[in-house]
This record gives structure tokens, sequence and C-alpha cells, in this order.
């Protein structure tokens, strides 16, 4: 099994929800809204969920084994550090660009 694409959908800085992403699996099989969620020590991958008629909340679709949990988070929190170093070097380019055109 091979993580083929990553997509960070949304970010977020407020709260503990850091963001929603999109995984695709072999190029054949793809995962929406998997979130991204800063706990008490640490990142983590949260898997998409729904409450049942008992008010719990389930994984749609999960890993089965702690290697594949491993893949997928380790892909997935890789992509959200990218995509997160990135939207910081685009805020200093546009201040950069604000100061010196202030200037």
């Amino acid at each position: 099994m091979e993580i083929t694409d990553v997509k960070i959908r949304k970010l977020m800085s407020e709260g503990r929800l850091r963001a929603v992403v999109s995984i695709t699996v072999d190029d054949m099989f793809a995962v929406h809204d998997i979130k991204v969620v800063q706990g008490d020590e640490r990142l983590f991958v949260a898997m998409p969920s729904r409450k049942d008629e008992n008010g719990i909340f389930r994984d749609i679709v999960h890993p089965i084994s702690p290697a594949a949990r491993k893949l997928f988070e380790e892909n997935i929190l890789e992509a959200y550090e990218k995509q997160l170093a990135m939207t910081e070097a685009e805020k200093e380019t546009v201040s950069e660009e604000t100061e010196t055109e202030a200037e």
C-alpha cells in the first residue's frame, strides 16, 4: 500500500483542529475529512467518523495495523508541516513586499 497523494484541504490556527486532509491510496482509493488535531502532547491524525444512534463517534474508515496507522500519520503530518511552512513563507514574502512598498 502506498499513499500516492495528500491534499491539505483547510488549515486552521484556532482551537485544537489544525487541518482537514484528503488522501489517495495507490492512485485508486480516496479518503476525505481526515483531521489533524493538536493533542495535549503532540499532533495526531483522526480518521473520518460519524455519530451513531447512541451519540458515540465511530471511525468510518481506519487503518487496521499499527504499521498502517504509522504510514498514514507520517505521510499526513509531513504534508501538513510542509503546507504550514509554505503558508508561513508566503506570509513573510507578502509582509516584506508590503514593507518595501511603504518605504
